[in-house]
């Protein structure tokens, strides 16, 4: 239903309305868009990472992290690796000075069934961040959603008091052990849930409320506040704006600047869908998963199987691609006169 122009001056937007109930997080690495839309906190993948990197605007930051990487000296892979976390870290801190909360910053998903290599690496960023004159507080550390990759984050948080934002996390298991090792924050992916069911079902369309990724994080969201968890849900990976207004009173919602801009420019009255009092009251049984009842559970969802692999290829070959890009100019200063 259109709003008549006088009554859209007094009415706030979408997205206005939706800061009121739900913290906006903003799911890129462009700059620009962070400006625009003022959210609390930011979200990046090596994905967004990639593309951010491949614009002129950003050609200074992949500069640096070159630089970085040399001078630190060693193998050309060794410089590479080094160049790749430095030139994630340079993001993250332009993207802190726009931002009055944290940043996401992703550990390779190559590394996602190595809990050692995973805790290595998250605090090499952590250090990274700290040369940068940032403290771990203004940091969210990615990690893939598998066994090896919550175990990671178990430690992370409780011997080293780095947060940890767990991500491609698409069954409920995922989410009740994520709880239980006590990570700061989950990304339940709602939009790839839904490319799911919309390719291997028979329904190709969904009313928000019956999309399957929305009725995954509402489940989530009403387990964690029922039973007490303090772990952050933060829907993710949106398709379209029904989806995020399904899941408004969600504590987080990180989205895409596309879906940011289609929100701000929207005009209706946005009505909370998720409350802690409603969760309370819900019917819902307290389940603990070790690691044989965790791989089982989750072995027991199709979906979520197939998606936390197919999201893990696909982060590892962004990821690969960036470091390719890297290389180029990494060999390029090797043979500067």
């Amino acid at each position: 239903m259109s709003v008549s122009p006088v009554k859209r001056q007094k009415m706030e937007s979408v997205l206005d309305q939706l800061k009121h109930h739900t913290t906006v997080v903003a799911d890129t690495g462009d700059f620009n868009a962070i400006d625009e839309y003022k959210p609390l906190d930011a979200t990046t993948n090596p994905s967004l990472i990639l593309a951010a990197a491949q614009m002129p605007a950003y050609q200074e930051l992949v500069d640096d992290a070159v630089a970085y990487g040399k001078k630190l000296g060693g193998s050309e892979e060794e410089q590479i690796k080094n160049a790749c976390d430095k030139l994630f870290v340079l993001f993250g801190a332009e993207i802190l000075k726009r931002i009055p909360g944290r940043v996401s910053t992703e550990v390779d998903a190559r590394l996602s069934f190595d809990k050692e290599g995973m805790i290595q690496r998250a605090r090499r960023l952590i250090d990274l961040y700290k040369e940068a004159g940032i403290g771990k507080d203004r940091i969210l550390i990615k990690l893939s959603s598998t066994w090896e990759g919550i175990q990671a984050g178990k430690v992370l948080e409780a011997e080293y008091g780095i947060h940890c934002n767990m991500t491609l996390l698409f069954s409920f298991a995922q989410a009740v052990a994520c709880a239980e090792a006590g990570v700061t924050l989950i990304s339940p992916f709602v939009g790839r849930i839904l490319d799911w069911y919309v390719a291997n079902g028979d329904k190709k369309t969904y009313e928000p409320s019956e999309d399957p990724g929305v009725k995954s994080v509402t489940k989530i969201y009403n387990y964690y506040k029922k039973f007490g968890y303090k772990t952050i849900v933060m829907g993710a990976s949106f398709r379209n704006t029904g989806e995020i207004k399904a899941l408004t009173g969600c504590d987080y919602l990180t989205i895409s600047p596309k879906l940011l801009a289609e929100l701000s420019k929207e005009y209706v009255k946005l009505t909370p869908t998720l409350s802690v009092k409603e969760a309370q009251a819900c019917e819902l049984e307290k389940i603990h998963l070790d690691e044989k009842a965790f791989r089982w559970h989750h072995n027991e969802d199709q979906m979520a199987v197939e998606k936390l692999s197919d999201g893990i290829r696909k982060f590892a070959a962004d990821a690969i691609k960036l470091e390719r890009m890297l290389k180029v100019d990494v060999v390029s200063c090797c043979h500067l006169p």
